[in-house]
Parts: C-alpha cells; sequence; structure tokens
C-alpha cells in the first residue's frame, strides 16, 4: 500500500491576472495529521480546493495512493474517500441539520434512519446538535459542528479541516481533534488548514507552508520551531512571535469616564420563544474593553446584538448611543455583500439611519482612505468584496465599523479564521479604538485573545450575565457555571 495518502504536485491556478497557486507541491503521509500554515491569501484553501474537486487545476497532478487522479466535482473526491471541512458555511439553511448532512448521499432519504444515524455520530464525536433544527436558527459554532458532522458522515480516509475550531469552545476544538487522531489511529490522513503555530507543532506529525501560493517549507514538525515557522510564513515581513500572537491591551489603557452603552434587566426570546437572555445587566464605559466569554449557546450572541442595536430586548432598558459598531463573526453573511465593490460595501455604514442623496465621490475618498490606513490589499475600491482574501475583508469590516462608530463597537470574534498577522492588526486597532475613548465590547471564543484584550471581563451562562476576574481560572469556571472554591 502506497505511503503517501494524498500527493498535490506543482499545482498552479490562476484566478484572471491573479495567480493564487504557483506550482505548489503538498504529501500528506498516511497515518497522519499534516498541518498547512501561511498569511490568508498563501493559497492554503485554493490547493485543498482543488484536492477537494470544487476548483480545476491549471497546471500540476494530484495523486490518491499513488494513483493520477482528476476530481470533476466534490462528489468524486467523496468518492475516492476525501472529504473537506470548510471555513465558511455551505449549508442549506432552510433545511434541517438532518438533511444537511444527509445531502451528497446516495439514494432515496429515509428520514428516520438519516436522524438515527446523525445522533449516532453526534455522540461518537462529542458534538451535541439538535437534528430537527433548521440551520438558519443556528449560532454560528453549532453550524460549524453540522459542517464537521457532515464531513465526517462520509466516513473518509482523508479529512482536510479548513480553520475548523475558529469558533469552536477550546473543549469541542480539543474534541475534533482528538477525532481527527482517531482517524489517523485507523489508517486515515488528517489535513488542517490553521493559523496556530502552537497548534499545528502540537498537534501536527508534518507540517507545510505556504507564501504567496507557492510552498516555501515542509518537513517534520518535531522538527520545527515557532521562528521558523514565522520566517518562512512573513518572509521578509517577519515580526517578533509574541507581537503577533497576543499582547496585553492594559498597557495604554485609557482613564474609563461616562456609560456609552447600557443594559437594565434586558431579557431577549427567540423565534421560538426561548429565553435566551435572562435579565441582563451590564455597562460597558468610555475607554475600555469589556470581554465576553461563554461557552456556545449560552446567550452571548443574543447580548452582543442587543449591544449593536441589531434586535431588539423583549424586556428590559436598553441605552445605546446613535451608532455603534459591529463586526459580525460571520462577515461574508452577516457583514459584507460579495458580489459589490469595496465602495459600496463601505457605504452600507449605517446605511439603515442614513437619509438624502448619496455623495460616491466622497464614499470613493473614504474607502480609499481606509485601504491604505487599515492595510487592505486591494486594487482598488472598485473591485468587488470577493476577490479580497478572508483577512483583508475583515480589516475592510474593521475599519468601516471603527471610522463609522467612533464612540461604540461591538466585536464578535474579530480574530475568526484570520492568520498571525492579520490578527495582530485587527486587534490592535480594536486597542487604538478603546484608546480613542470607544467604549468597546469583544467576545471571542479564543481565551487568549479574551485576557490578552480585555480590561475587564463577563461571563454569559444560562443567559445570565455576571462579572468575574481576568484569570483562565475565574473565566473558566464561571463558563461551566461552577461556584468559585
Amino acid at each position: 500500500m502506497h505511503d503517501v495518502a494524498l500527493e498535490l504536485a506543482s499545482i498552479t491556478k490562476s484566478f484572471g491576472r491573479t495567480t493564487a497557486l504557483q506550482s505548489a507541491s503538498l504529501s500528506a503521509r498516511r497515518g497522519t495529521v499534516h498541518a498547512i500554515l501561511g498569511e490568508n491569501g498563501a493559497g492554503k484553501t485554493s490547493l485543498m480546493r482543488i484536492a477537494f474537486g470544487m476548483l480545476q487545476p491549471d497546471a500540476g497532478t494530484i495523486r490518491v495512493n499513488g494513483d493520477i487522479k482528476s476530481f470533476a466535482s466534490p462528489s468524486a473526491a467523496i468518492a475516492n474517500g476525501i472529504a473537506m471541512v470548510h471555513q465558511h458555511f455551505t449549508l442549506v439553511r432552510a433545511m434541517t441539520v438532518t438533511e444537511n448532512v444527509a445531502l451528497g448521499g446516495r439514494g432515496l432519504l429515509h428520514p428516520r434512519k438519516a436522524r438515527s444515524e446523525l445522533l449516532a455520530l453526534a455522540r461518537r464525536t462529542g458534538f451535541a446538535i439538535d437534528p430537527d433544527a433548521r440551520v438558519e436558527e443556528l449560532p454560528a459554532g453549532a453550524q460549524q459542528r453540522v459542517e464537521i458532522l457532515k464531513a465526517l458522515s462520509h466516513k473518509p480516509r482523508v479529512l482536510i479541516l479548513d480553520e475548523p475550531t475558529a469558533i469552536l469552545t477550546p473543549i469541542e476544538a480539543h474534541d475534533l481533534l482528538n477525532r481527527a487522531r482517531e482517524l489517523v489511529n485507523d489508517g486515515g490522513t488528517a489535513i488542517l488548514i490553521t493559523h496556530k503555530l502552537r497548534d499545528a507543532l502540537k498537534f501536527a506529525d508534518d507540517i507545510t507552508v505556504l507564501r504567496r501560493g507557492a510552498t516555501v517549507w515542509t518537513g517534520r514538525a518535531d522538527e520545527a520551531t515557532e521562528d521558523a515557522l514565522v520566517s518562512a510564513m512573513l518572509g521578509g515581513e517577519r515580526a517578533p512571535l509574541e507581537s503577533l500572537e497576543g499582547n496585553n491591551s492594559r498597557r495604554k489603557r485609557a482613564s474609563v469616564s461616562e456609560v456609552v452603552m447600557a443594559l437594565r434587566n434586558v431579557s431577549v426570546r427567540d423565534a421560538s420563544g426561548v429565553e435566551r437572555l435572562k435579565a441582563a445587566s451590564l455597562e460597558v464605559c468610555a475607554g475600555e474593553i469589556v470581554g465576553v466569554a461563554a461557552v456556545e449557546g449560552n446567550g452571548q450572541h443574543e447580548l452582543l446584538r442587543v449591544l449593536a442595536g441589531r434586535i431588539g430586548a423583549t424586556s428590559g432598558v436598553v441605552t445605546l448611543p446613535p451608532s455603534v459598531g459591529f463586526i459580525p463573526e460571520d462577515r461574508q453573511r452577516d457583514a459584507l455583500i460579495q458580489d459589490l465593490s469595496l465602495r459600496d460595501n463601505v457605504a452600507l455604514a449605517g446605511a439603515g439611519a442614513r437619509r438624502g442623496m448619496m455623495d460616491w465621490v466622497a464614499i470613493g475618498d473614504r474607502t480609499r482612505n481606509l485601504l491604505g490606513a487599515y492595510d487592505v490589499r486591494a486594487r482598488d475600491e472598485n473591485v468587488h468584496a470577493s476577490t479580497l482574501s478572508g483577512g483583508n475583508q475583515q480589516k475592510l469590516v474593521v475599519g468601516r465599523e471603527i471610522e463609522w462608530a467612533h464612540v461604540a463597537l461591538v466585536a464578535e470574534n474579530p480574530s475568526r479564521g484570520l492568520d498571525i498577522h492579520a490578527s495582530a492588526a485587527v486587534r490592535a486597532r480594536i486597542i487604538e479604538a478603546r484608546d480613542s475613548g470607544a467604549a468597546v465590547v469583544i467576545y471571542s471564543s479564543d481565551l487568549d485573545e479574551i485576557v490578552s484584550l480585555a480590561d475587564r471581563v463577563v461571563v454569559v451562562y444560562a443567559g445570565k450575565v455576571s462579572e468575574c476576574g481576568n484569570d483562565y481560572e475565574s473565566i473558566g469556571r464561571a463558563m461551566l457555571g461552577v461556584t468559585p472554591p
């Protein structure tokens, strides 16, 4: 049996005048976890989409178990034992969880059997999910679990994971990586696209680094170091690792002054009548960052959307400034219109509150200034948002929301799916907003990010909001509803 489960050799792919991959190569050994590192736009996802049949290469060779293959579609890749968990959701929102997982199967759909098989798979993986819920009713973290279960339902021999843990809780991420290791132990192969160097070094057997569409480093994880990987990822743009992976934002904290956002006994019920937020009270002052920590599904998303003015409260009093910037965790679904230009997307800020004629010349000038100030790498303001990498899309959203709403900002997993360089840029901008006097609320499924950025932390558990300390133990216990000793 061939030792290499999946090999991509000299893969080249262009989109118009943009070259996404330049003779990129990857060789994933059977029975290993293979991590792919690189900045946003380095070509990681494009390379794996070619392996999964979503894109066709302009040149190069794909081999599965040593045999040359050509996948015209994802179904062809699945038939050859390859499955992929996508960073951005590919689910049908109007369908149930069971129906989504069953999509791509063969023969007639037997709902009871499909539901039973899904529940069994969910138990094996530790991913709790309601099989009858419609996807559109689920928060992003739950939708990510559905994507993972859908891929695992095909019983793949090669499992491609594109930033699958970006919005999972630490426990869920640990369960998923354990599942990937189980696949490996059974003779399968897991390919992990990640921006977390330490995860790659901890969980992977082999690592490949892409930069600007080319393979620049490949080798065993136990032979790699953080500094070597950073150098390979960033090339001449290398920065100290500690400045990229986190810093303590409280070093330049402005003095806290007046209350900018406030909730008094606020409750929120969803469309099904379930109370997601229960008599929550919170004050956020100018010049501070309040971190929100919670296990998925405890009401944190409702809390953030009330603070951002995106949903109304069922009861209680909400006090907000006229404009609140909002950075949602799913930028492609909730922040940008992919088929519109960058200028048009910038014009969307506050569109629901504005009146009168649009000054397109001024909006064009503002967009160009924003591209420069926030290092959004795009040809000009007229290109579609879909042409930007994930990191550049996020920097555009961050810049648009901060520049539009100077006094208040709500950010939901702002570093989701970003490489260490883009994450550092986004975090720096959030700190600058705080230092300039803005009131900032940030939720992150990454506790490191919360501890690094927040001046104080609140935890949402079972719909209730409580303040706790800034240390990991206090936050972790409160997230689980455990009373401190």
